[in-house]
Parts: C-alpha cells; structure tokens; sequence
C-alpha cells in the first residue's frame, strides 16, 4: 500500500509539511510506504475549462501543466491521498486549488478512478480560517467518492513560524491519531 502526500504550502519544510510528516510516520510505522511531493510555491496552471481532458478521457490536464499532470498520475496509483494546506485568507493556497480543480475535472472525466481511495486533509493554521480550508480539501475527496478517515479532532495544526506547530500538542496528536486512523482503514479497503 502508498499514501501520496500533497503539500500545498509554498514553504517547504513549513508547518504544512511537519504535520503531513507526522501522518506519513504512523503510516510508514504500519508497513505503508509513502511519498510526499511539493506543489506549493511551484508553477502550475489553473484549469480553464478548456474541456480537452473531458474530451480525451485520460485523466491529464492539456494545458501545459507538467508538475499537476505527475501528481494526478501519482494520485491515481495511490491507495490513499493526503492534501497539506496552510490558510490563506480563511481557505487553500492558490497552488491547492490549482491542484483541485485541475485533478477534480480531468480525473472524473477519466471515469473517477479515485472511487474508493482514503483521502485526508491536513492543515497548518496560524489563527482562524482552518475550517473553511479544511472543508475545501475534503469537498474535494467527497465529490470524488473517496473516504475520509476521522482523527480525534479536525485535522488542524496552530503555528505560524516555521516549526510553531511542534508546540501544538493537540494538533500533533491529531495528526498521529489521524494516522493510525488511515492505516486501518488503509488495511481494511486493500485486504
């Protein structure tokens, strides 16, 4: 089994990033390989609802969008999918969106082949905002008729330096927890 991990904040080695690390040990600790790939803060296109993918049916954007078009054929090969984002103003950074839109529409188009497939969100907050960010990612998984793994909270890290959230105990809690969520169900759907 393998968990693709998204990372949508343009800080590499941010909050975002040490959350989703958190997730990926649990998961690595029950025997699921993982893989994190970095899009925030990189050159990707929006989708322009130019319908190419709807036309082509291969699951790809047309636009040249190299970066995205790796990671929804990684996504497609993954058991489970992780989405990092931080707020920005009260919702995902702008590369996520890209992201969702752009793997949304070329993906279910292509037949929907993350049917299925366990998805969770992770988001680093400094102050406020973090639900709404943390619904836009699971609208994503839902609308793709994923299931989403519970944690024993939402899965929201506080911190705004580089590194704050390693202060949230509660926020690193619930990503572990999250992770050992994930790997049962992980284990459950890929019997």
């Amino acid at each position: 089994m393998k968990v693709l991990a998204i990372n949508g904040s343009p800080r590499k080695e941010g909050n975002t990033e040490i959350l989703i690390r958190e997730v990926l040990k649990v998961l690595e600790q029950n025997g699921i390989k993982s893989e994190l790939i970095q899009i925030g803060g990189k050159k990707v296109n929006s989708c322009i609802a130019c319908m190419k993918c709807k036309n082509e049916k291969d699951g790809l954007c047309h636009k040249k969008n190299d970066l995205l078009n790796k990671v929804i054929s990684r996504m497609v090969q993954a058991d489970g999918i992780i989405i990092g984002s931080p707020v920005y103003f009260s919702d995902i950074t702008t590369e996520t969106k890209a992201l969702i839109d752009v793997a949304g529409y070329a993906l279910r188009a292509a037949g929907n082949p993350l049917k299925r497939k366990v998805g969770a969100a992770v988001v680093a907050v400094r102050r406020a905002g973090g639900m709404p960010t943390f619904d836009s990612i699971n609208h994503f998984f839902l609308i793709n008729e994923m299931i989403i793994p519970g944690s024993s909270y939402w899965n929201i890290g506080i911190g705004r330096e580089k590194g704050d959230v390693l202060n949230d105990k509660e926020g690193i809690k619930t990503m572990q927890t999250l992770g050992e969520n994930m790997a049962w169900l992980l284990k459950k759907t890929n019997g």
